[in-house]
């Protein structure tokens, strides 16, 4: 059955904001029994105050050397946004990750074992100029408990929720969902980002069975 997209404008939010707060002034309202609300992972993690300022980040030897490997189209080519995921998910481990995944590459031409290694982190990091401003200056980590978010949603609202890392490339991650909701619809109608990747300000999207 097709679904409808539907984008919720809001204000801009911040670490100050209760990110239930904001779903029940700007989303509740247009929610009906049946939808499904998608929240945008970088809100969700704003909301958790998971913003660094890049001067607040001394990169070591590590970040500054693996960084320089990494393609300058991802975010993890900063060393500051590379160090800020050390400091969540290890040195140790991200070094190792680094290296397994340069043999798999050049051994076995395989793509992406240092993100699946490097920890969740890694993959959803924004580094500055990743997100609309003003945190745009900021190194955007993932949020923390999106499965707990997405729970809570359920409880409140009554309708199934999902917080999902998706861009404009085709790329789509799904972080958490509530047991009601369809993986596979959620990467159908992801894969064209209906919540747009610029300054759109719609980090709610409003999934409805159409008749």
């Amino acid at each position: 059955m097709p679904f409808q997209a539907i984008p919720v404008p809001t204000k801009l939010i911040t670490p100050e904001d209760d990110l239930l707060e904001v779903i029940a002034t700007y989303a509740a309202p247009h929610l009906r029994k049946g939808d499904v609300l998608v929240i945008a992972e970088s809100a969700l993690a704003i909301s958790q105050g998971r913003i660094v300022r890049p001067e607040e980040v001394k990169p070591g030897l590590w970040a500054r050397l693996i960084s320089q490997f990494i393609h300058q189209d991802g975010s993890l080519s900063s060393p500051f946004a590379l160090q800020a995921v050390m400091n969540e998910e290890g040195v140790l481990r991200t070094v190792f990750a680094f290296l397994v995944g340069s043999l798999s590459r050049i051994l076995f031409r395989r793509r992406g074992d240092f993100y699946r290694l490097a920890g969740r982190q890694a993959a959803l990091v924004d580094d500055i100029t990743g997100t609309i401003p003003p945190f745009d200056k900021y190194i955007v980590l993932g949020p923390r408990e999106p499965q707990k978010a997405v729970n809570g949603i359920k409880k409140r609202f009554g309708v199934g929720a999902a917080v999902i890392d998706a861009n404009d490339l085709g790329r789509t991650e799904i972080l958490a969902m509530t047991p009601d909701v369809s993986e596979k619809l959620l990467l159908d109608v992801f894969r064209n980002n209906p919540a747009g990747n610029a300054d759109e300000q719609t980090p709610f999207v409003i999934l409805r069975k159409t008749p």
